[in-house]
């Protein structure tokens, strides 16, 4: 007796959630993602169609294989995987299941995608991601690419948000995460933000001097002005 799983047949597209790597054709004028399992090797655009990672020549997702693209149910859940370190530098994506799909507790493997919406995690210092320049590593004919601030580019190859989002095409929507807030519950602090702390700290400090001094009597020009 042959098992059928059961059909479903929603109104609208399902709605998941996964990570990737963001990446760039060797020559610029392509961009893309890669997984950060099974499919890494297989780069792949904002609308693609999943093939057998394994190189059979059955549609994808097959049941009795593990192959298509993979994603969660919940932005939360997808969200947690970025904290390990191996997906550090991971972007989170938002994707419109389409084609044939298996559904399971906490996610679906499926046959077709559609990347609607690029959220980039902060840059390594803490501040917001302006730029995606080269991570030092990738796939062939492709670049992985991280998210950066204009700081902590250096002199890699980069590309700005709005230009990887033009490249990447199909009306997809790349934004930076917000900086991650400190213990005492304010947003990190870049090197420009912490130098205009110290200025405004020792501006204070100069009035609180002169304030002193004028109390004090040791104000300049307040000495006996005697003939």
């Amino acid at each position: 007796m042959r098992l059928r799983l059961p059909e479903e047949h929603p109104t609208e597209p399902p709605t998941g959630y996964k990570i990737a790597r963001p990446v760039l054709s060797h020559d610029g004028t392509r961009a893309g993602f890669t997984g950060v399992s099974l499919g890494a090797a297989l780069p792949y655009g904002v609308l693609a169609e999943a093939a057998c990672v394994y190189g059979r020549r059955h549609r994808a997702p097959h049941r009795r294989c593990d192959c298509g693209f993979h994603c969660v149910h919940d932005r939360t859940t997808a969200e947690a995987l970025l904290c390990t370190a191996g997906h550090r530098g991971a972007v989170l994506l938002e994707v419109t299941v389409l084609g044939a799909y298996i559904r399971f507790e906490r996610g679906f493997r499926y046959a077709r995608q559609r990347v609607r919406h690029v959220t980039l995690p902060p840059c390594g210092c803490g501040a917001a991601a302006t730029l995606l320049a080269d991570a030092g590593w990738g796939r062939p004919g492709w670049r992985v690419v991280e998210g950066v601030c204009g700081r902590c580019r250096g002199g890699r190859q980069a590309r700005s948000v709005a230009g990887f989002a033009r490249l990447a095409g199909e009306g997809v929507t790349v934004v930076a995460a917000d900086p991650p807030a400190t213990g005492d519950g304010l947003p990190g602090l870049g090197m420009p933000e912490l130098m205009a702390e110290a200025a405004l700290l020792q501006a204070r400090l100069d009035h609180f001097q002169a304030e002193l001094a004028r109390f004090s009597g040791d104000e300049p020009g307040s000495g006996d002005q005697r003939g």
